[in-house]
């Protein structure tokens, strides 16, 4: 999932249809987790591998449309951004398998608990390592996500490792995604460029030599829906990318709580994951510093 509010504005302005593509791209992430419990007898490494390789072409048409390819030939010719590129697709690579384990492994409350953090990790990273001055506010909200992660760390004994793991992927991976000279919708199709080798690979080895692919070898379904990957992954960004550019950033960081509410829902109600004691605990105490983080941001809108 993409909440990175990092993408450059046209305008300090919101426009409907930037909301309206926003929405929509929130909405889609909103539901993935429906997508991927139908995959959840397909190893993650497997279903990762077809969300890559089949994103590939969808994104270089895009790139086509739009008529970009020249920055990707450029891209490739420029160590820098071909390292920096590596290190985001390894990252978003983490993410991805990380999120897919998780829903089909009946952690999709995790799941949700690991978006919900991410944007107070990404303000606690913007004052570590780019000395961004924090908020009272802002201090608030980091300090009861803390307090949320320690809850559930004494619960269970071990520290909330698929919660923290998407937060902390997604939140580097947004930091180091703005070094990248480079719009989204490029930055995407490189990241899948360089994984898609490795990816393609792994698929011909499953489905040719172990056999244990799902590609052609378990019907119908399987096929569709890993076919499907490169649909669902790739959409949902570009729709993004371009609502973001029409949309001023305070509007992205409230909308960007869209699917995380939406995972936990399902979770809830549709997978009937339980919640217990540390858990009913914890997200309110996620949500009062949300509020916090939203306040502070509204704020600091309203005076600039």
């Amino acid at each position: 999932m993409s909440t990175d509010a990092s993408v450059p504005l046209a305008k300090n302005e919101d426009s409907p249809r930037g909301f309206a593509f926003a929405l929509t791209a929130y909405l889609l992430w909103g539901f993935l987790p429906i997508y991927m419990k139908a995959l959840a007898h397909i190893s993650p490494a497997e279903v990762i591998a077809h969300r890559i390789v089949w994103s590939l072409p969808l994104a270089g048409i895009v790139l086509i449309v739009l008529g970009r390819t020249g920055d990707i030939r450029a891209a490739l010719r420029s160590p820098r951004m071909l390292a920096m590129a590596a290190l985001t697709a390894s990252l978003i690579t983490v993410n991805w398998g990380t999120y897919v384990w998780a829903i089909g492994a009946g952690h999709s409350l995790d799941a949700a608990l690991g978006y919900f953090i991410n944007p107070l990790f990404s303000i606690f990273l913007g004052s570590v390592l780019l000395k961004e001055k924090l908020q009272p506010l802002q201090i608030a909200a980091i300090a009861l996500a803390a307090l949320a992660v320690v809850v559930l760390a004494f619960d269970s004994g071990g520290i909330p490792w698929v919660a923290l793991t998407l937060a902390i992927s997604w939140g580097f991976y947004a930091l180091f995604r703005k070094t990248l000279p480079l719009g989204p919708n490029q930055g995407f199709f490189l990241e899948v460029l360089l994984l898609s080798g490795p990816a393609l690979l792994y698929i011909l080895y499953l489905e040719f030599d172990s056999g244990q692919g799902h590609l052609y070898r378990t019907g119908f379904a399987d096929t569709a829906l890993l076919l499907g990957c490169g649909l669902i992954t790739a959409v949902p960004l570009m729709i993004y990318a371009n609502g973001a550019k029409l949309l001023k950033l305070s509007t992205i960081g409230i909308m960007q709580y869209i699917a995380p509410t939406m995972i936990f829902l399902i979770a809830v109600f549709a997978f009937h994951e339980p919640l217990g004691t540390a858990r009913m605990i914890a997200f309110p105490l996620i949500w009062a510093g949300l509020f916090l983080y939203s306040w502070s941001m509204l704020q600091a809108s309203r005076g600039r």
